[in-house]
């Protein structure tokens, strides 16, 4: 059996599920190196761990609205652990001093990213060398995305070497249970409440959607966040056009009733390595409105058939809303293909991507006698 460590951030909804199936595997012993158990804008709600793991006592620093994490000690970990190959999932200090570790200790390095093109489009040069450097010293890698793949190959990395572990929503509860009011909101906004998801612009497409069909309608804003309270004051004033419920955090076990008891998400996010409140939205059956700027568009949600990619445009997002709102058969054949489109994001076929990485990675190694 193979020893694999990951070395990541801190736990995510949409990925410890994701490691517990990959800790299953009868050829693989995994371990997780956790750099952090959250970070301070988080309130998840976890599933079990049913994986090896550890917590490490790190450091981070906030940089416009993200955090880097630095785990001087990494290699103390690793040591311990003894891997035959090691996965990183980010660029952070934490991640490039485990690198560092298995190149000098001639172990397999595995590079997981979610990265696309569009979310690496801005990168500084250095933040670009030190991508060609790791790249060209790793063993496989895998991506979340098409446009993850499409990245890698700007880099020269072949696609023999790319293996997909798509993000996934949380399939371990029900997104088929109907709410007794049936789809009784219009709109469906859900994200942390910060100015790079949006919220605001989708305040102004409901109002301006309400004026086209001349109706009021009903909007739901899921999330926390410190743009709550401007966003408030925003709502207030459109009261007449908009009726609009601030569901503050939201446990996992209770997002599925939100999304089924909507008829459209809006994602007009302007940067989303992927987003996977549109699994969510897709499991539930809704159509997605979504920017060019998340993962997703494109890939999961795909323009006519499930929603529709659109750019940044006021007036193009009140048509399209108005159009599927006052169209019943529209509106069912894109929620029927939203189930559809969405049913290969799994959390098996995730942990398969991860697996057949590290085999590739690990082949020509000889797995020690347990």
């Amino acid at each position: 059996m193979f020893r694999i460590t990951v070395v990541t951030n801190i736990p995510a909804p949409y990925r410890v599920p994701v490691y517990n199936r990959l800790a299953k595997d009868p050829g693989l012993a995994l371990h997780a190196l956790y750099a952090a158990r959250s970070e301070p804008d988080r309130s998840w709600d976890l599933p079990t761990f049913e994986h090896a793991h550890t917590f490490m006592e790190g450091r981070h620093i906030e940089r416009a609205g993200r955090y880097i994490h630095h785990t001087p000690d990494v290699a103390v970990y690793l040591r311990a652990l003894r891997p035959q190959a090691v996965i990183t999932t980010g660029f952070n200090p934490t991640h490039l001093s485990a690198w560092w570790y298995a190149k000098r200790n001639r172990i397999p390095h595995i590079v997981m990213t979610d990265g696309t093109e569009d979310s690496e489009a801005r990168l500084s040069l250095a933040h670009r060398a030190v991508r060609r450097v790791v790249f060209a010293n790793s063993g496989a890698f895998i991506v979340a995305s098409a446009g993850g793949e499409r990245l890698l190959r700007r880099y020269g990395v072949a696609g023999d070497r790319i293996h997909r572990s798509p993000l996934c929503a949380n399939t371990s509860v029900s997104w088929t249970a109907s709410p007794a009011g049936g789809r009784d909101i219009d709109l469906l906004f859900s994200a942390r409440l910060v100015p790079i998801k949006n919220a605001a612009f989708a305040l102004r497409v409901a109002a301006g959607t309400a004026a086209l069909l001349g109706r009021t309608l009903r909007m739901a804003i899921m999330g926390s966040g410190p743009e709550e309270g401007s966003l408030r004051r925003q709502a207030e004033a459109l009261r007449g056009q908009v009726e609009v419920t601030f569901t503050g955090h939201v446990l996992q076990a209770e997002v599925p009733l939100w999304f089924l008891r909507s008829r459209i998400f809006l994602f007009p996010t302007t940067w989303d390595p992927w987003g996977v409140v549109a699994n969510e939205a897709c499991l539930a059956g809704l159509p997605v409105l979504v920017s060019p700027h998340a993962g997703v568009a494109g890939d999961l949600v795909r323009d006519g058939v499930n929603g529709r990619v659109l750019p940044l445009q006021e007036a193009d997002w009140v048509r399209a809303a108005a159009d599927l709102l006052s169209d019943a058969a529209s509106l069912q054949r894109m929620s029927l293909a939203a189930i559809d489109a969405v049913a290969p994001y799994n959390f098996e076929t995730a942990a398969q991507g991860m697996a057949d990485a590290a085999r590739q990675a690990l082949a020509g190694q000889q797995a020690p006698q347990a």
